[in-house]
């Protein structure tokens, strides 16, 4: 195992009607700025529920902060925290709005063109604005982690940043948020949430018992619950389980002191801001293809995989590996997500153009080892056809 610190100072207010419980979180003479998505904020009742609960602090209200969230929108948002003096914000949604207000805590305060916290990966922030989080969507964990991303429409690109500064205060998880929510965020979800836990999983064997068996537990959990969760019949049990592994699959537990291998979502970003393709499901496409062109480095954990999540353990190591994938690619298809490029009308002669844009942003080096480079970035694309 490696060297490493932990640290994560998100609280957690965990259960049923816990929006109440804000009003204690933030100081009295705060001012509010509420960052909330379309209008299923609103018509769930979550939005008056978070004002109502900020008694008689002055609030002002941000909407319409998109799937993606874009650098362009966030800056609007920006320039109300400058001009309006805001000191406390609540995100209200899923990982998307709550990105979204990580970088305009950082930028409401940044010293220089704001773009460039995206592009030097957080390191030339110094001070932020608090805030905490109502999440009404279960999959990127952001509600419990210091990471942010952001697309920035007219450069076309699609970048990342990590600082301890933009950690929510705290975190309302209500599982009765996630009844309103149709199948197919659930199932991006699912897929998002199963992905992460792999990326910090599948590398190279690190003596790291505590992690693989933690993340092992997140998979299995993921693979029983998703059919529960996808079922027309709410149950209660099964969405708080769903909302909770999807937050411990990216709070840094299970990565500490381990390898990790985030090129799924480096290349996957790349397929976002060309095709406008959901997150989640750009993930679907590349990770059984990344996997399979990286099974020989990645033999020894693929192998365990497929052992204790799969219970494959019959065949020769490449017919388990290759086993262990397809299994993969089934878990992603029995949620509705579809695993191919030519699934979304992207085929052989648009694979240049993606690789170019992976040249343009820098990420010519990607994975544990940093040996995914351009042309092994082409090969992966070319097996996700």
């Amino acid at each position: 195992m490696k060297y490493f610190d932990y640290y994560n100072p998100t609280r957690i207010c965990f259960g049923e009607n816990r929006v109440k419980d804000i009003n204690a979180l933030i100081p009295d003479n705060a001012k509010v700025l509420i960052l909330f998505g379309g209008n299923s904020a609103k018509k769930a009742g979550t939005l008056d529920e978070v004002t109502n609960a900020l008694g008689k602090r002055e609030i002002i209200l941000f909407g319409g902060v998109e799937a993606n969230p874009t650098y362009e929108k966030m800056m609007a948002a920006v320039e109300i925290v400058r001009k309006e003096k805001i000191d406390f914000m609540v995100a209200v949604g899923g990982g998307s709005v709550i990105d979204g207000t990580k970088f305009v805590s950082a930028a409401a305060l940044y010293q220089g063109e704001p773009w460039e916290i995206m592009t030097t990966g957080g390191k030339k922030i110094s001070k932020t604005i608090p805030f905490g989080s109502v999440l009404t969507l279960p999959a990127t964990g952001s509600e419990m982690n210091c990471g942010s991303v952001i697309t920035h429409k007219a450069k076309h690109a699609k970048l990342s940043f990590m600082h301890p500064g933009v950690y929510p205060k705290f975190s309302i998880l209500d599982p009765t948020k996630t009844y309103t929510l149709p199948k197919n965020q659930l199932a991006n979800g699912i897929v998002d949430a199963f992905v992460h836990i792999v990326e910090q999983y599948l590398t190279y064997p690190t003596n790291a018992m505590v992690q693989d068996r933690y993340a092992e537990s997140l998979l299995l959990s993921l693979i029983e619950l998703a059919p529960k969760v996808l079922t027309d019949e709410l149950d209660y049990n099964s969405r708080a389980n769903f909302m909770w592994v999807a937050t411990q699959a990216l709070n840094g537990l299970i990565g500490a002191g381990v390898p990790q291998d985030w090129a799924t979502h480096v290349i996957g970003h790349e397929l976002t801001v060309r095709y406008n393709i959901d997150h989640a499901r750009t993930l679907a496409i590349i990770l059984p293809a990344l996997l399979t062109v990286q099974q020989d480095s990645k033999k020894e954990k693929l192998l365990q995989y497929a052992k204790r999540v799969w219970n494959i353990t019959k065949g020769s190591d490449e017919q388990i590996i290759k086993a262990c994938i397809t299994q993969t690619t089934e878990f992603f298809n029995s949620v509705g997500i579809k695993t191919s490029l030519t699934d979304y009308d992207i085929n052989t002669d648009e694979i240049p153009e993606i690789v170019n844009q992976l040249k343009e942003h820098g990420m010519t080096a990607l994975g544990e080892h940093k040996d995914i480079d351009l042309k092994i970035s082409q090969r992966i694309l070319e097996t996700a056809l």
